[in-house]
Order: structure tokens, then sequence, then C-alpha cells
């Protein structure tokens, strides 16, 4: 068996030297002259100055790849024709190596990516030229991603949607915080004892589908149909990024919207502006925590009966029965300064107090549980970013968020072809 891998090995690692000679040969072919002067991209002729070798990594191991360089006086710029044809121009990376890099980048923390792309496929980079590559085209990601959602919010670019209308499409909305290098936390408030913060928030949003209900009543989620959105944006830019994501799923022809928040008051402002006709939901987990969190303020008055009174509060919160609840609450005969506390939670109520009709919303058969959202910001945010030990940058923590968000949309064909598309032309 060890002298078969080792063969195996062998056998592959010369395979590819020779896939990577006739790769050289291939692009030897074509010189990269095109005449002696070339438009430099800025309204200036650029004039050919030599042959220059470029160094660059593939799926096949390195290659070296001659081609014709041209320099603009007026601009000070080198330009090199070829490189912007095979989409390579100020990198060292081939696309399709570059792709390999994205996907194990956004899959596994750098050096583990480094180790995985040698022992899987023979190919042999540095941790710090995999985060680079990896971060870089997760930044361009962002920058297709944003360019589009203002596309749709103006009105300049119209998604077909889906060619049959959907039933229900959900919109659920929540936040992670993740480690950040001091530089972008300076200034924030935290709740860290020195007051200062250590995380931003990652906003995620999952949108998914539903056509029916299970044989109890209870709605089930369509298989496959969720796709993630994600930003360390301010709210606003977020609720551009989700528009835009919930027309491509067909919200302007689906039969039903809901928003699902956890009461956050600028998850629902984002809802009325971008989703006016929809029905908004608090997660009935978040209300049920704020339950829980009231019933230990009232606590130390009830004494015994504490626990069960918590437990008639839970019940008529899962029924939507806020003005029992509310009216529970206003009547125990609290200290001022525990009143004005019990005021305080009870204020979350009811402002919320239509998302929680949770008897009329599962009489729709609609989720009153934002658990797909939650399931992803471990799962698209956690399990890549929160590792023990990592701190980073925005623009990183952004890059690979959003190549994550891809993945997990079953979308990274599409969203590579994209990209690649998107840096050859650039």
């Amino acid at each position: 068996g060890r002298g078969l891998a080792a063969v195996e090995l062998a056998i592959r690692t010369a395979m590819s030297k020779l896939g990577a000679s006739l790769l050289q040969d291939l692009l030897g072919l074509d010189t990269g002259h095109r005449g002696p002067r070339v438009d430099c991209g800025a309204g200036h002729q650029a004039s050919f100055v030599a042959y220059r070798d470029k160094n660059l990594d593939t799926v096949l191991g390195p290659v070296t790849l001659g081609r014709a360089y041209y320099h603009c006086s007026d601009c000070g710029v080198g330009v090199v024709p070829k490189d912007n044809e095979l989409g390579v121009a100020g990198a060292s990376l081939s696309p399709g190596l570059r792709a390999m890099v994205a996907r194990v980048g956004a899959a596994a923390p750098f050096a583990k990516a480094s180790d995985l792309l040698t022992e899987l496929a023979g190919v042999e980079l540095s941790t710090k030229r995999v985060e680079r590559s990896a971060e870089a085209d997760g930044t361009t990601l962002v920058a297709i991603g944003d360019a589009e959602a203002a596309a749709v919010l103006t009105g300049r670019l119209v998604p077909l949607g889906p060619a049959k209308p959907v039933a229900k499409l959900y919109v659920a909305t929540g936040g992670t915080g993740v480690p950040t290098v001091p530089a972008d936390t300076a200034g924030r408030a935290g709740k860290y004892p020195d007051g200062r913060a250590r995380t931003r928030e990652v906003k995620l949003g999952v949108l998914f589908t539903q056509t029916s209900v299970d044989d109890t009543g209870h709605p089930v989620r369509d298989p496959g149909s969720s796709s993630y959105v994600a930003t360390l944006a301010p709210a606003p830019h977020f609720g551009s990024l989700v528009y835009a994501e919930a027309r491509r799923r067909g919200c302007a022809q689906a039969g039903a919207v809901v928003v699902l928040g956890d009461g956050a008051p600028w998850i629902w402002n984002l809802a009325s502006q971008h989703f006016p006709g929809a029905s908004q939901i608090v997660d009935l987990y978040h209300a049920r925590e704020h339950c829980h969190a009231l019933g230990a303020l009232v606590a130390p008055a009830l004494g015994q009966d504490g626990p069960g009174w918590l437990t008639e509060r839970l019940a008529e919160l899962d029924r939507g029965d806020v003005p029992a609840l509310l009216a529970a609450g206003r009547i125990l005969d609290l200290p001022d300064a525990k009143t004005r506390e019990v005021d305080k939670a009870l204020g979350y109520f009811v402002t919320n107090a239509e998302r929680m009709r949770y008897a009329h919303f599962r009489e729709l058969g609609h989720f009153v549980g934002s658990g797909a959202v939650e399931a992803g910001c471990k799962a698209v945010v956690g399990q890549r970013l929160k590792l023990s030990g990592m701190r980073w940058s925005v623009r990183g923590a952004a890059g690979i968020v959003t190549l994550r968000c891809q993945e997990a949309s079953d979308r990274w064909e599409e969203i590579w072809y994209r990209l690649d598309t998107q840096t050859s032309a650039a």
C-alpha cells in the first residue's frame, strides 16, 4: 500500500511537470506583441519596449510567461496586453489556481489551506500567498456585489427572478461579532471591561423558500433553497444587499414574503423600506429570551411563585397573547426602581406586539423561528472567522465571508466565472 501511494504521487508529480511544460509552450505561441503601439487605457498610446518574462504559478506548477511589454510616457505606466487577455495582470497566480486558492482559503485557515493545496493538488504556496490571493478575490467579489445591489436599488438592473413564482420567500436576518485587529475597532465602544470593542459585527441574511407543511402542520423549508449575503458595512448597505438578493430570488412575484428578525429596530426599518407588504415576525426564541430576562427581574419579588409566573408568561408568548403578558407584568407590586426596570423590559414586547402574533402566523403556515440564520452565523461565519487566535482586518473578513456565502448558496461556479471575468476586464 505504501509503495503504491509513493508511485501514485511520483506519477502525479511527473505528469504535472509535463503539463506545465506543455502549458508554457502553448502560452509561448503568442508573444503578446500587438504592434508598435497600443492604447494605454487612459486615452494615450503606449510604445513597445521589449519582451519580458513573468513567473506564473498554475495548477500544473510554475511556468514562465514571455510577453511584449509596452510603456506609456504620458501616464508613466507599463502595459502588457497579453497579461490582460489571460487574466493575470498584476497577479502571480493563474485564474485556475486562484479559483482553487479562493475555495480552500474560504474553507479553512490559511495555513491549513496551504497544506491542503500541497497535499491534494501538489501545488506549493506559502500561507501568506494563499491569504493575499483569497482575500483579494473576496474583495473583488464584494465590489461586484455592491455594484449590483446599487444597480438593483436604483432600477438600473432588474433581476429576472426564477421562472416559476415561489410560494413563500423568507428573509431572515441576524448578526455575529468577528474578532478584528485593533486598528479596525479603535474608538468603538464594546462589552469588555475597559469599554473597548474587540469585534466587528457581520450582518448575515438568509433567504429561503417554503412550499409545504408536514403532517403536523409545521412549515418545511424547501431543500437546497437557502442563499446567503453578508457584510460588515452599516445596516443601510446590508439592506441593499438583501433586497438585491431577494429580487434575484423572486420576491416581486412571490405569493408571500416573510421577514424574520431578532427584534432590533434597524431590521424592521429595512423591512419596511424594502419589503413593505411583507409579514414581519420576531424570532420566537429571541422573544423567549426576553421573557426569561423579565422573569429574572421579578423573581426576587415573587419568591417561590417565580417559576410558575414565568411558565404562564412563556405560554402567553407562544400563543402570541402579548396583551396578557403585559398586563401580568404591570400589575406586580414592586419597588419604584424595579418597576422602571420591568417597564423597560416590557417595552420590547410593546414595540413588537404585532410581530409576535405567533398563533396567527402558525395558522398561516409560517416559520416563527430564525433557526436558519442562527445556523448560518455558526456555519458560514463562525466556523471560519471565529476560531481561536484569529484577528481579522475588516477588508479580509468581508472578502472571506463573501466567498463563504457564495459557497453556502451553491453559486460558486457562477460567481467564480463572473469574478474571473471582472478581474480580466480590470
